[in-house]
């Protein structure tokens, strides 16, 4: 390494290696996330290749730590956790305990930890990657499909209890004696625990008091100079600032501090500007995350403790699995949810990282934890696709051999909190927000027939509500938006101007109420239409002037 130009040239092992690893990983169809962890292992200390600073590393780690939970915070939404609350809320803290304690018991028993490694060793077994996740649904087009919602609304029940635990490891230490040697006097813990929730909860006010107020105020005027490089710094130093008063005043984790600032700025009509102006730097810190979790890990532990990572590795891939179809089977959903939703939980990721983490940095465990955790979630993430790939085998021969499980894929759990109240009856629903979309639905109106537009576009939803037509405002693929639509009695429904997935995932919507509507999806793209006709053989796909001439057909019926 260059002594004198550390910063630089760990920036430089960082993302060269992780670009290199990331796109071999893309390749060969496995999440990112594994090729940024394999170019810490090659990046660190053990490897002997590239020694980049692991101290600095972990610093400009605890940056990516910040802004991987103000994006969570961003896309926390307590409307999309209420849909699915009958299940997610539940069946995600059983989960958890269960998980903890099964773990926990495994690991103290079993292989003689402490139980304040045990205790680490469970929590970080018991939450699964968001980010894995949501690529896994994204890539199958199950996002915005029920047991996707299932998924998703699990995973954020997951991150709220994650981060009250980050709150409480520090007590928890103590009460384990792991910084001082010997467990603390019980009025001693009970008065530092006391201390902790104060903290939080003066954090907490004054960020509902005063944050609430001031940063939509703040923004506001940011917005005004017309600047974007301003705006998207004033997004930065809010989520960084905010994270380390939290940590330095109020004396709570950065992670906290930085998921409540993404909370606030999400309730701002900010808040879509707010993602995407900052996605490229919360995704190039995120990468120094995972690089510098892969430079904590000493490969050896492969070579020394094989059984041990094939046994961390079973525990999370089926251990996980079971646990959390069980608590679905036993809620009484379907069969087919229960292993979906278990194949989406048999995996962990950046939570546990964090975790193992703080679990070093208060003592409570050792490197070769991590390093055990890290192994074996690496292999865990690389092989998680091939869960989804069992469900529908092994759904159907469930199916064929046991009663029970007919008996259980006939149950009809009540649909998410939102849905079907207030719809709009229609006979064509148009789903886009670009001209043809608006031609569309001027000319359905024009012929008699009873239509809804469905856009994101603003100015076209102010045109239309001009023309006194329908119109829902919102993105295309959310699921609210779509509910508001008496999609039962809809008749067709015609996509225009949309991306591929956004349109797989409307089409997918529809098609789970509604199986036997016409629909028909406008795109210029002829690498689409083979896209289309290979997930949709029985939907019609249209060009540019073929619409027109069916717009036209439609306008003279």
């Amino acid at each position: 390494m260059h002594a004198s130009l550390p910063l630089i040239t760990t920036f430089a092992l960082a993302f060269g290696l992780a670009l290199l690893f990331g796109y071999a990983a893309e390749r060969l169809k496995s999440p990112a996330l594994v090729g940024y962890l394999l170019a810490g292992i090659v990046a660190s200390p053990y490897a002997g290749l590239v020694n980049a600073d692991l101290w600095l590393a972990s610093q400009l780690a605890e940056i990516g730590v910040m802004l991987l939970m103000f994006g969570v915070g961003l896309h926390f939404s307590i409307d999309d956790l209420m849909r699915v609350k009958a299940i997610a809320v539940p069946g995600a803290l059983m989960q958890m305990i269960s998980a903890i304690a099964l773990w926990g018991c495994f690991a103290f028993f079993v292989w003689d930890w402490s139980a304040a490694s045990s205790l680490i060793f469970g929590l970080c077994l018991s939450c699964a990657s968001t980010v894995v996740l949501l690529k896994a649904l994204e890539l199958r087009g199950q996002l915005s499909s029920r047991n996707g919602q299932i998924a998703v609304g699990w995973l954020v029940v997951q991150d709220i209890a994650t981060v009250v635990i980050l709150v409480l490891l520090p007590p928890i230490a103590e009460i384990l004696g792991t910084q001082t040697g010997a467990p603390q006097d019980l009025q001693d813990i009970a008065w530092k625990i006391a201390v902790t929730f104060f903290h939080v909860f003066a954090f907490v006010a004054l960020m509902i008091i005063v944050a609430r107020r001031l940063i939509p105020m703040a923004l506001q005027r940011v917005v005004n100079t017309e600047s974007r490089e301003l705006f998207t710094l004033s997004i930065l130093a809010i989520a960084i600032c905010i994270a380390f008063v939290a940590s330095e005043v109020f004396e709570v984790s950065f992670a906290l501090g930085a998921f409540f600032a993404g909370v606030v700025v999400q309730e701002t009509k900010f808040a879509r500007r707010a993602t995407e102006d900052s996605h490229s730097m919360r995704d190039a810190f995120s990468v120094l995350f995972f690089v510098s979790v892969g430079m904590m890990l000493d490969w050896h532990v492969l070579l020394e403790r094989p059984l041990d990572v094939l046994c961390v590795l079973g525990i999370i891939m089926v251990g996980n699995a079971l646990i959390a179809g069980l608590i679905v089977f036993v809620l009484r959903y379907p069969v087919k949810s229960s292993l979906t939703i278990g194949a989406c939980l048999s995996q962990i990721g950046e939570f546990s990282y964090i975790l193992a983490a703080q679990g070093i940095s208060l003592r409570m465990v050792g490197p070769e934890v991590l390093s055990l955790i890290v192994a074996a979630s690496i292999l865990s993430i690389a092989l998680n696709p091939l869960m989804f790939c069992i469900v529908e085998p092994l759904d159907r021969f469930l199916l064929e051999r046991f009663s029970w499980a007919r008996r259980a894929s006939s149950r009809k759990p009540e649909p998410p909190r939102g849905t079907v109240t207030g719809v709009v009856p229609s006979l064509v629903l148009v789903v886009g927000s670009d001209k043809a979309a608006y031609s569309l639905a001027k000319s359905f109106t024009r012929a008699g027939m009873p239509v809804v537009c469905l856009t994101e576009n603003h100015d076209l939803v102010e045109e239309l509500s001009d023309r006194s037509l329908k119109v829902i405002e919102g993105k295309a693929s959310d699921r609210s938006k779509l509910e508001q639509v008496d999609i039962a009695t809809t008749s067709m429904a015609f996509l225009s101007g949309l991306s591929f997935d956004e349109g797989r995932e409307v089409i997918t919507m529809i098609r789970e109420t509604n199986s036997s509507m016409r629909i028909a999806v406008r795109t210029t793209h002829a690498e689409e239409v083979a896209m289309y006709a290979e997930y949709f053989p029985s939907d019609l796909v249209l060009f540019g002037k073929e619409l027109q001439q069916e717009q036209k057909a439609a306008a003279s019926a």
